[in-house]
């Protein structure tokens, strides 16, 4: 691959591809379908996909340190075990808000499970950000919006980054030892007409990626909130970036077919699909989350 020039790693079709996270135990990237309720697993060496049907919309995963993988379904997170497919619940976070889905997680340097809630149907703010620690599941604390992206972390864990996809604001916020957070504050505001800002992700360097949901590209943004690359996808929902391979330059793109009419997709017959480009600056090795202490 081309230094920054995206190509097809592989036909996936998802409706609402997601949550990309590389894993280094495997050597494997892993994301889900949203809207067709299904896990992946893409393996590079062969470029083969395995695709697993879920009894709900999944809208996260992530591997738990000793093995397995915990896995934000539509009203809880549960323990997946690859190995025979099963699920256990670890948590319900939201009982009370039928309507809402998990939507986007990653873990801190702690293993701490940070993850958020949106509407379903993408219309009322009551979507809000979490994070699973010894206490169970605690609110984190931010103004609740309709969809929630995000979070990720500066290198050194001391800023959040976290998303309100609808106002089309990436907001950034100083995160304490224990886990609370000070006031959030505008990171970066993304000009009407380009897309909205769908997952983000830190690299090495300090440096903000996000998806741009029609927007055909993913941004890299300074840590002082410029733009410093513009990455375009020839598909125009791109969702989230993961870094992957040994070196973790290889940056893997989810874009989706969701909201798509015929012709839109007759123009873009890779959406949905899976790609790939080559980093100049690496990404950060994903930390395993910790949940047998609950």
């Amino acid at each position: 691959m081309a230094s920054g020039r995206p190509e097809l790693a592989c036909r996936v079709g998802a409706e609402l591809g997601e949550g990309p996270v590389w894993v280094e135990r495997e050597q494997a990237l892993w994301f889900v379908d949203i809207k067709r309720d299904h896990v992946h697993r893409f393996d590079p060496v062969d470029a083969s996909l395995t695709n697993l049907k879920v009894a709900a919309q999944p809208g996260w995963i992530l591997p738990i340190s000793g093995g397995g993988f915990a896995v934000g379904m539509q009203h809880g997170i549960e323990r997946f075990d690859p190995a025979d497919g099963s699920f256990a619940s670890i948590a319900v976070p939201e009982p009370d808000r039928p309507g809402n889905r998990l939507n986007d997680a990653t873990t801190d340097r702690h293993g701490r499970i940070w993850f958020g809630s949106m509407d379903d149907a993408e219309t009322v703010p009551s979507g809000a950000l979490y994070r699973l620690d010894a206490d169970g599941v605690v609110h984190a604390g931010l103004p609740e919006v309709t969809i929630t992206n995000g979070p990720a972390f500066s290198p050194d864990g001391r800023t959040l980054y976290h998303t309100d996809t609808l106002g089309r604001t990436i907001h950034a916020v100083e995160v304490n030892d224990d886990g609370s957070l000070g006031t959030a504050r505008p990171f970066v505001e993304i000009e009407a007409g380009a897309g909205y800002p769908d997952g983000p992700v830190v690299d090495s360097a300090g440096c903000v990626w996000t998806g741009l949901f029609g927007g055909w590209a993913t941004r890299r943004y300074a840590s002082d909130g410029r733009l410093i690359e513009t990455i375009r996808l020839p598909t125009a929902n791109v969702t989230k970036i993961a870094f992957g391979g040994a070196d973790l330059k290889t940056v893997y793109v989810t874009t989706a077919r969701k909201g798509l009419d015929a012709a839109a997709l007759a123009a873009q017959p890779e959406a949905g699909d899976l790609f790939a480009f080559t980093a100049d600056v690496a990404g950060i090795p994903a930390t395993e989350a910790i949940v047998d202490r609950h």
